[in-house]
This record gives C-alpha cells, sequence and structure tokens, in this order.
C-alpha cells in the first residue's frame, strides 16, 4: 500500500530483458538505506519487489505481466523514475490510499501551464474513466492527484510546481505515456453496482445512498 507522495525520483541504471519477464536496477538514492529484500517499492506507481541492493542501488525483478500492462517495459537506462516506499503503520497519509496496482495506461494529450500550475489532460479508455469522478484521486505514474474535469475518454489535473520539479511529470511530453490507477474505492463501489442480483451480497445501490457513499 502507498499514498501517491514521490520519495525520490529515481535513475534507471540497467535493464536485463529476459524472455517473459526483466530485472530493472534503479538508484533509488538515500532511500536505499532504508530499503531491505523483498520489500515493496512502487516505480511509476507499479508495485514491484526488492531482488537485491546494492549501495545507492535496487533490484526489481519485473513480470510479464506488469511488462504488459505498464510503462514499465518501455523504460530505457538513464530514466528517470518516481519511486515511493510502501505505506508503514502509523506514517502520514499525505495523498490517497494506492495499491501500486496499475489499472491501465493513458496518454498526455495536453499540457499547458499556467499561474502557479500545470494543468495536464490525459486520454484514458472509458473502462478507466468510468471509474473515475470529478475532485476524486487517481494516481499518474504513481503520483496522487485530483481529478478537476473528466468526459468519457478525458481527464484533467492541476499540478502544482513543487510536484512538477519532484517528479517525472515535470518533464513528460504530450503524446507520452502513463500508468493509471485509479481509485481503489470507485472499483468496489462500481464492482457492486455491476454485479449481477443473484450473486450480490446484502449491499444495494439503496445502501450505498443512505450511508452517503453515493
Amino acid at each position: 500500500m502507498f499514498t501517491g507522495i514521490i520519495e525520490h525520483l529515481g535513475e534507471v541504471k540497467r535493464i536485463k530483458r529476459h524472455i517473459n519477464s526483466a530485472t530493472i536496477i534503479v538508484d533509488t538514492g538515500r532511500l536505499s538505506s532504508d530499503v531491505g529484500l523483498g520489500d515493496s517499492i512502487a516505480v511509476n506507481g507499479a508495485c514491484l519487489t526488492v531482488t537485491e541492493t546494492r549501495d545507492k542501488v535496487v533490484s526489481f525483478d519485473v513480470s510479464g505481466e506488469t511488462l504488459r500492462k505498464t510503462t514499465i517495459g518501455e523504460l530505457r537506462v538513464s530514466d528517470k523514475v518516481n519511486v515511493e516506499r510502501s505505506l508503514k503503520v502509523g506514517d502520514k497519509l499525505g495523498g490517497h490510499f494506492v495499491s501500486g496496482h496499475v489499472d491501465g495506461v493513458g496518454v498526455i494529450s495536453k499540457k499547458g501551464t499556467g499561474k502557479g500550475q500545470c494543468t495536464l489532460v490525459v486520454t484514458v479508455d472509458e473502462e478507466l474513466s468510468n471509474m473515475m469522478i470529478k475532485k476524486g484521486s487517481v494516481a499518474i505514474d504513481g503520483i496522487s492527484l485530483t481529478i478537476v474535469d473528466l468526459t468519457d475518454k478525458l481527464f484533467s489535473v492541476a499540478i502544482v510546481p513543487y510536484t512538477l520539479d519532484a517528479t517525472t511529470l515535470g518533464f513528460k511530453k504530450v503524446g507520452e505515456r502513463v500508468n493509471i490507477e485509479t481509485d481503489m474505492f470507485g472499483k468496489w463501489v462500481k464492482r457492486i453496482l455491476t454485479t449481477p442480483k443473484s450473486t450480490r451480497s446484502g449491499i444495494t445501490e439503496e445502501m450505498l445512498v443512505e450511508k452517503g457513499f453515493l
């Protein structure tokens, strides 16, 4: 579990390609002193498991599924990546609950700079946009952000200068692909409402309205 608050802008040092997987080696800087074998770390929003540590460099084994369903498979040596260690009990939750399980990939369709902020517009499949709401949370490359506007296949977020400086969104360009994870609570609500009545639990749409979830 993560919060979407990026701790470090790491750098890909080496990539080893295998038949249906890969090993990615990342310089995690100061974070490496508190990283151990088996730890979960989000790299551009994808939860990966530490398989080796050496000085400031951390290795991750990446499955074929992750390579196919995220942008991790597109990384190259010297690429910068967003790094966040998993949430510990008692840590501050500065962003929102992020699982590190990427739902899909979006494409940056517009990037506009205004007074004190940058507006990013991302194109996604309707399957993803259907799990979003205005003012709801979304993780882009692992960064916790708030949705400003939303249509069938587009959503926008406002990014403050600090986030641009501290994450990959500062240099991402129009046309580049980014990992998207929708709010996990939205997934559960959608699952409940789209499950056939014959197989539903006792939770109903009326109950969700009554309790203030909808």
